[in-house]
């Protein structure tokens, strides 16, 4: 039995479906104008994990996860870059799907809209909630008014005492402490197009009440995102969904908590913002973040740091060492698949499971019997253990490896030997073989 933390409702419930097996769960992608950074990736990994778990239930999903391809932030990149907003959203656009692949993330089991493509639903929305009386025109914008919603602020806590009346934002970016009206639709001459209210272009949060709900239905059962989105995205979502059909939107919320670097929030200006590059750059796989990402549970802040990383490789490189001679699978260990179940049912408590995985793998189990589990359990891990890895060298590595060669050519083994220390300080080493230069993570 599946359960999950639900932010409706501030309490871990049982997961029950609208219409099982069925299962229609919506993840808050990326927009697209910048790398992914690894705060956003963790996000990411924890949707794949759930949708992972739910499979491994037997449930049938549907998962749907937007792409956010016009906004704000495109806009101001488009600009500062003096290109199309289309250019820049299919530039990190690409970025985003060679990034998911590399941390085994199963886009091509996604359903992935584009929120350029639905912007006449969008219109029609917007035109049902003026008629409706919850949202009214300004100045060429279109706006939700809150005080008209006697829900709002279930999701966030926010009560109605801290509501402003007749204030309202063009910013889809707010905390806490401005809450005002918010844009459906904004004004814009420049980047927008065609609507009732003259030229202008959605805001955030209708874009994902309108993707989801046309590939899901008005109700669904799971919607995921970071904690980040509670307020004001989320909380938004809900009031004009709910206002527009009259029904309940979703009726599971799963939120993953921030993460920190080195104990501080990631940030360009402090020299802590990290994408998957970045660390493969460094010679570490994305595999070794998944695993990292997987030693904390999703509702818990976690720390990010160099540290860490490097001891999850380590673990996972022993992992695949310690299974690298089993035998073929055969029939598993039932005593740790049934833990490893429960472990992940409990909330996806996904640390749990991994050490089951490790007292399977240290067991006095047969070979083929720990294998047929392992690999079964990697369904939910997505670590392709059961795969041969191939390990990618960073061009900083491999250019120091040529130059040494280079060095042993000429005879300048002190040197050479010198390079090869600077090597293995990068936590990687070189053996020479007959075939030339072989290279090793440490």
């Amino acid at each position: 039995m599946l359960k999950i933390y639900n932010t409706l409702s501030k309490k871990v419930e049982e997961f029950k479906p609208i219409d099982s097996p069925k299962v229609g769960m919506y993840t808050c992608g990326p927009t697209v104008y910048d790398y992914m950074h690894i705060g956003n990736l963790r996000t990411l990994v924890l949707s794949d994990i759930l949708l992972r778990v739910l499979n491994y239930n037997g449930y049938r999903v549907k998962s749907v996860q937007n792409i956010t391809d016009i906004d704000d932030k495109i806009i101001k990149k488009a600009k500062e870059r003096n290109e199309g907003i289309g250019e820049v959203a299919k530039e990190f656009t690409k970025y985003f799907l060679e990034d998911v692949a590399k941390l085994n993330i199963s886009i091509e089991d996604i359903v992935s809209p584009r929120a350029t493509d639905y912007i006449p639903q969008m219109i029609e929305y917007v035109q049902s909630l003026i008629e409706k009386k919850f949202a009214y025109e300004k100045d060429g914008s279109v706006y939700f008014d809150i005080t008209k919603f006697p829900r709002y602020g279930k999701l966030s806590g926010i009560s109605a005492k801290e509501l402003k009346t007749g204030t309202r934002g063009l910013s889809d970016n707010y905390t806490k402490d401005d809450i005002t009206d918010f844009a459906l639709w904004k004004k814009d001459d420049e980047f927008g197009v065609t609507s009732p209210w003259g030229k202008g272009r959605p805001g955030w949060h209708i874009e994902c009440s309108v993707m989801s709900q046309a590939n899901l239905g008005d109700s669904f059962d799971i919607h995921a995102g970071g904690v980040d989105l509670i307020f004001p995205h989320h909380e938004n979502e809900i009031a004009q969904s709910e206002a527009k059909t009259g029904k309940k939107f979703v009726n599971y919320f799963v939120h993953g908590a921030h993460l920190l670097v080195d104990g501080a929030k990631m940030s360009k200006s402090l020299g802590n913002f990290h994408t998957l590059s970045d660390l493969i750059k460094r010679g570490f796989e994305p595999l070794a973040l998944r695993y990292l990402y997987l030693q904390t549970h999703y509702r818990q802040e976690m720390n990010f740091t160099f540290e860490a990383l490097e001891a999850a490789q380590t673990a996972l490189n022993r992992l695949r060492e310690d299974i690298s001679n089993w035998g073929k699978p055969k029939v598993g260990c039932a005593e740790f698949e049934e833990r490893f179940l429960q472990a992940i049912n409990n909330d996806l408590n996904m640390p749990e499971a991994l050490s089951t995985v490790w007292e399977l793998v240290k067991s006095d189990y047969p070979t083929s019997a720990k294998a047929e589990s392992l690999f079964k359990m990697d369904q939910v891990l997505g670590l392709n253990l059961g795969q041969e890895q191939k390990l990618e060298i960073p061009e900083e590595i491999m250019k120091m490896v040529k130059e040494r060669e280079e060095l042993r050519k000429i005879q300048s083994y002190h040197l050479a030997d010198q390079m090869r220390v600077r090597i293995k300080k990068l936590g990687y080493n070189v053996l020479d073989t007959e075939k030339g230069s072989l290279i090793k993570k440490l």
